[in-house]
């Protein structure tokens, strides 16, 4: 009786097994032909293309790009075109210098005008001129603006990506896993069929293929979380079984010392403090236009025809000419409008200017911090390739004195997590390096100028 439920077991343990190898290669294996395996430069070509953030940065680009134009400086004179008709009907009486005197019911008079008026300001005490390279600098600094959002979106991208990347290889490491265990069941239950082993030794491998799946399963389901998160990241735009290929290699850095350098002339905050200081300089320069005069041109060219009635001494009478002048307004005091505007701008700028300090600071510290955490990964990654070595062969070993039984089967699943522990940390070191470069690379300005 016992021996034929253990037979039953063994049958619905191996069928357990089979539907899980069955789910793995359809996931990995069915549709292969069909995946599109996405590279490192393609993933960020694509993120250009179609993320939406990236878009509406790009949008605000041209928008300050038209505002920066000449049509908005206030160079260019204004042309108006006007006309009108008036018509009147009086009842009127009249008299006349000779003594004599009219009276009209319903008198019918009219008035025909058109011009068209030209306006030109020829000196505004420089405000347009400041004002014009203020919007100049503003599109730069939404340039800069929109290259902040790529490299942050480039680094989100490449998080994700690795993450992708790490997913699949401890998928591996867990489906190796799952077959050491299934091979170790195998085993046990040999063993308790020809009297070597006792009933335990079946089900401790049980609940150790059963943990080992469940580790599988579950780091399938994070794959497939991390592959629609970068699915989003580039707009959605690719198949759902799209693979990636999990090896990567690291970029040849600067020294530090060289590396800092760039930091200090590429930082894109630090690009755009140096732009908010420009652009308030210049706020202050346009305040101070309002001392000085505006000095203005101002020229019609236009036809006016008036009908009269017949109580007035001209019937018709019709007018055409050009006229022209200039003008001169001088705000020689607004209230102290203009000095409080003023002020506020010089304030503005020194606040710009201490932000601008502060940053610097604070940018010198991420350097040295992400500098520090690149190495010091990039040397836990090379620790943990040598770990995996030392795992390797202490599971060869112990799975060979196992087979003899000279190690029970605790002591073979501490030997079989440990070389999966091994795998899995040596994954994680791995692309965490290879974020930590990344990162080194964002804050000293070099991020879009890599090949990846």
């Amino acid at each position: 009786m016992n021996e034929q439920l253990l037979n039953k077991m063994k049958q619905i343990i191996n069928t357990y097994i089979i539907c899980v190898f069955i789910l793995c290669s359809s996931f990995f294996g069915k549709r292969l032909a069909a995946q599109q395996i996405v590279t490192p430069t393609e993933a960020v070509k694509l993120a250009l293309e179609h993320n939406y953030g990236i878009k509406l940065i790009e949008n605000t680009v041209k928008e300050a790009e038209t505002n920066a134009e000449i049509l908005n400086s206030g160079y260019l004179p204004t042309l108006t075109a006007n006309g009108g008709v008036v018509f009147n009907r009086d009842n009127i009486e009249a008299d006349f210098s000779n003594g004599e005197s009219t009276s009209l019911d319903g008198a019918e008079s009219s008035r025909y005008n058109a011009s068209v008026d030209l306006n030109y300001t020829l000196f505004d005490g420089l405000g347009r001129h400041y004002n014009y390279k203020r919007l100049k600098e503003q599109h730069k600094l939404s340039e800069l603006q929109a290259r902040e959002t790529i490299e942050n979106t480039v680094e989100q991208l490449f998080s994700v990506y690795y993450n992708v990347a790490q997913l699949i290889q401890n998928i591996e490491a867990n489906k190796e896993s799952l077959k050491i265990s299934k091979e170790r069941l195998n085993r046990a239950t040999y063993q308790f069929e020809y009297g070597q082993n006792t009933k335990l030794g079946v089900l401790n491998a049980e609940v150790d293929i059963n943990n080992d799946t469940i580790s599988f399963i579950t780091t399938k389901q994070q794959l497939i979380n991390a592959k629609r998160d970068m699915n989003f990241i580039v707009g959605n735009v690719l198949d759902q079984e799209f693979k990636i290929n999990p090896d990567i290699k690291f970029t040849s850095i600067l020294k530090k010392e060289e590396l800092f350098e760039k930091t200090k002339s590429q930082n894109v905050n630090l690009l755009q403090a140096n732009k908010n200081i420009e652009i308030g300089q210049y706020a202050i320069n346009i305040n101070k236009g309002a001392y000085l005069p505006t000095v203005g041109l101002v020229g019609s060219y236009g036809w006016n025809q008036n009908d009269n009635n017949s109580a007035s001494f001209v019937a018709v009478s019709t007018t055409i000419g050009l006229s022209g002048g200039v003008n001169l307004r001088w705000n020689l005091f607004d209230g102290g409008g203009a000095i409080t505007r003023v002020k506020t701008a010089k304030l503005n700028l020194e606040n710009q200017e201490l932000q601008k300090q502060q940053l610097e600071l604070s940018i010198e510290r991420d350097f040295n911090n992400a500098w520090d955490d690149y190495k010091n990964k990039l040397l836990v990654y090379n620790i943990q390739e040598q770990n995996i070595l030392t795992a390797t062969n202490n599971f060869n070993r112990t799975e060979e004195k196992f087979k003899i039984g000279q190690v029970n089967s605790i002591e073979f699943r501490q030997a079989q997590l440990n070389l999966l522990n091994a795998e899995l940390s040596r994954n994680q070191a791995k692309y965490q390096a290879k974020l930590a470069e990344l990162r080194i690379l964002r804050i000293s300005g070099e991020l879009l100028n890599t090949e990846f």
